[in-house]
């Protein structure tokens, strides 16, 4: 017998007034025809309401196309389908203060509890992969700690993911870099080798390692690096 499938969404919702990074507008939702204003259109007893959004691109769960890092690099509407969707996934846990993946003692307090360096994806075959890395951030979602001191992957274990082959790399922080550094290595040899990045993801907990499908398709603009996803997972 067929196990059932089970639909993970790995998306956190987009809201009116929703701040997703700090310095950033929310975005404005509202009518652009109501369905009160629609009733003069149509037919007695048929209404219609069209949808209005001001925002930045980097709202909610979304994905960067090298485009977002590099002014030659490939936009959203360049990206190849076979790089967003229907990917193997892999998970690595990487929760807690200072605690290592597959379930070490934790490190030194400090700066360095808050880093994922490329020990914590040793012995993971991560090529072609969809590599998402839960940490547990997700929770303080919509609070101010969401802002301060998130988890990050360090410049080693970029070039480590980049080097191996993996697919696209996703993250459930609030950034995938350290944002005191304003080199921003972890995007910069990402987006450089052509890998995308999923950054605000949720619910990582509720998917296996391993075994499972990875989708985050965002829609097709020219001359845009950034966009909010659906993603989710089938598992």
């Amino acid at each position: 017998m067929t196990p059932p499938t089970d639909y993970i969404d790995l998306s956190h919702t987009i809201s009116h007034g929703l701040i997703t990074y700090k310095g950033l507008p929310a975005p404005i939702i509202c009518d652009f025809l109501s369905r009160e204003q629609s009733r003069q259109h149509y037919a007695p007893g048929t209404e219609f309401q069209i949808g209005k959004i001001e925002m930045v691109a980097n709202t909610g769960t979304y994905v960067d196309s090298p485009f977002h890092r590099y002014e030659e690099g490939k936009d959203l509407s360049e990206l190849e389908l076979r790089s967003l969707a229907n990917l193997d996934g892999e998970v690595v846990r990487a929760k807690g203060q200072g605690v290592r993946a597959r379930g070490e003692e934790p490190r030194v307090k400090g700066e360095a509890e808050r880093a994922i360096d490329a020990r914590f994806f040793e012995g993971i075959d991560v090529r072609g992969k969809a590599v998402l890395v839960d940490t547990g951030w997700s929770q303080h979602w919509r609070t101010d700690q969401y802002f301060e001191g998130h988890p990050f992957l360090t410049k080693d274990a970029a070039q480590f993911l980049a080097d191996q082959g993996a697919m696209l790399v996703g993250i459930d922080s609030y950034n995938i870099d350290d944002t005191a550094d304003l080199t921003r290595p972890a995007h910069s040899i990402l987006l450089g080798a052509g890998i995308p990045i999923v950054e605000h993801m949720c619910n990582l907990d509720q998917l296996p390692n391993d075994g499972f499908k990875f989708f985050a398709v965002p829609v097709k603009v020219k001359g845009m690096g950034t966009f909010p996803v659906r993603a989710f997972g089938i598992a």
